[in-house]
């Protein structure tokens, strides 16, 4: 028996590829296949099963064109309806994969059908359970996602998953291990540790969620406490994964199309397809396509794109550095982005070397800033969260999340100047080109954000003033 776990940081995802005497499942697969059948032909192996633990919200799986190139059935839990061939197996149903089986405990309470799959290793031994978003490391599934599908309050959906978590995990014996769907970084919950492997004992002992003592009511207190608006585009990843989608291929296929500077400004003229610039915020700031969107690919590319893009019909095309163009279409195609029409032939090089217009972002060190600034007096917009933002930040600077842009940015006055900055760099250069393609110009950027910032002079508190944090 040998399990292997694939994950991905960017969407702080693990996929899980199971085989045991020349029999494999999967679980959880991403949207692009070729790696999982490269493995099936190393290992000389034949995929009996796909696994799906639920209809995931914040990426669209592989699991219809795994099925279509393998012949394997796709798997889901009780109460899964879906509009292509699957199987929706029973409560405690096994399904046999070589010398091992995978049963399938029904753990409601993030979604309905969402399911938790126990191997059972070769001596009939419990040895592992793939929690998909039932159960992280340091954290569970938030209840909030499936209230429209279900018909029920998030309230209700929390104390399903209590007795999910009470009656099917919490019995399990200390030393089972524990493959969740998700760690530190997603959104599909609020607390997860960055670890990806547990045991069901060490989270009896260290998971808030799973404490013996707590009561059905202060379960459902805590799992729905501070929980932050879901993601736009997450309604739109549930329908493709229970409709089905485009094959990969050809999504690659269209976004791999090289344009030349004028068939790009042309496609962007006659489509209104979003620019989507994925280079380094730096480079961004010295010179991009007027207005181009700067969503780095060298950060946590696929969710950004779908919290602020949201609709993945979207036409985009694509701006990258050469040799980047296959690794930022795939990132795309796992959160639904599908609508791609193309890539600049050449990247950015090209379209300042064919002479096309050209503009930047106005961006300072933090050395300038702390120069500059005049505190209580000048406007600084801080972008990172606000749990960051509540740990430390410059005195009299106003908090107002990247992922709540589209609300504040009506509140800008064109006329006032402000200084913009996240932790790094990274979110606030998407700020500065989101604010610029809106037609701002009042604004300065600061490389390096806020770890720059706390190495000045400049005056810094941990008190949060709540007139100063964006409701």
């Amino acid at each position: 028996m040998q399990i292997e776990q694939i994950y991905t940081g960017c969407l702080a995802q693990g996929a899980y590829y199971i085989t045991s005497n020349g029999e494999a499942a999967i679980i959880d697969p991403l949207r692009e296949t070729q790696p999982y059948l490269d493995r099936l032909e190393r290992d000389g192996v034949k995929l009996k099963y796909i696994f799906e633990t639920h209809f995931h919200a914040d990426f669209v799986s592989g699991h219809v064109d795994l099925s279509r190139q393998t012949g394997a059935p796709i798997v889901y839990g009780p109460n899964a309806t879906c509009e292509f061939d699957c199987i929706s197996a029973k409560d405690e149903q096994e399904f046999s994969i070589g010398n091992i089986k995978i049963k399938v405990l029904h753990t409601p309470g993030h979604t309905m059908e969402s399911s938790t799959y126990l191997l059972i290793d070769e001596n009939g031994k419990d040895h592992a359970i793939f929690s998909g978003d039932t159960l992280f490391i340091g954290d569970v599934g938030r209840p909030d996602l499936a209230q429209k599908a279900a018909h029920m309050t998030q309230e209700q959906l929390a104390a399903t998953l209590f007795h999910s978590l009470r009656n099917k995990i919490m019995t399990l014996a200390d030393d089972v291990i524990v493959y969740p769907a998700h760690g530190a970084g997603s959104a599909c919950g609020k607390n997860m540790s960055k670890e990806t492997i547990s045991t069901i004992g060490e989270q009896k002992n260290t998971n808030y969620a799973l404490r013996s003592d707590m009561t059905e009511a202060e379960f459902i207190q805590e799992v729905t406490e501070g929980l932050l608006p879901p993601p736009a585009y997450f309604g739109m990843n549930v329908a493709m994964n229970k409709k089905g989608y485009d094959s990969f291929e050809n999504v690659l296929n269209l976004g791999m199309q090289a344009l030349s500077p004028l068939e790009f400004e042309v496609a962007a003229d006659e489509t209104g397809a979003l620019l989507l610039d994925t280079r380094k915020n730096g480079e961004f700031a010295k010179g991009f396509i007027p207005q181009s969107i700067n969503i780095g690919i060298d950060g946590d590319f696929a969710p950004w794109v779908g919290a602020l893009i949201a609709d993945v019909q979207q036409p985009i095309l694509i701006v990258c550095e050469p040799g980047q163009e296959e690794e930022t279409v795939t990132r795309l195609s796992r959160v639904g982005f599908d609508n791609l029409m193309g890539h600049l032939a050449g990247g950015f090089d090209a379209w300042a070397k064919a002479g096309k217009e050209i503009d930047t972002v106005n961006r300072i060190t933090a050395e300038q800033f702390a120069k500059e600034v005049k505190i209580g007096e000048s406007k600084i917009i801080d972008i990172r969260k606000e749990s960051e933002y509540c740990a430390e930040h410059v005195e009299e600077s106003f908090s107002k999340p990247l992922a709540a842009i589209n609300d504040w940015i009506e509140d800008i006055n064109p006329k006032e100047h402000f200084y913009l900055h996240c932790a790094g760099g990274y979110r606030s250069m998407i700020a500065a080109s989101i604010l610029e393609a809106r037609g701002f110009r009042n604004f300065t950027e600061i490389e390096g954000g806020f770890n720059a910032i706390a190495k000045t002079t400049i005056p810094k508190t941990d008190f949060v003033c709540q007139s100063k944090v964006l409701k």
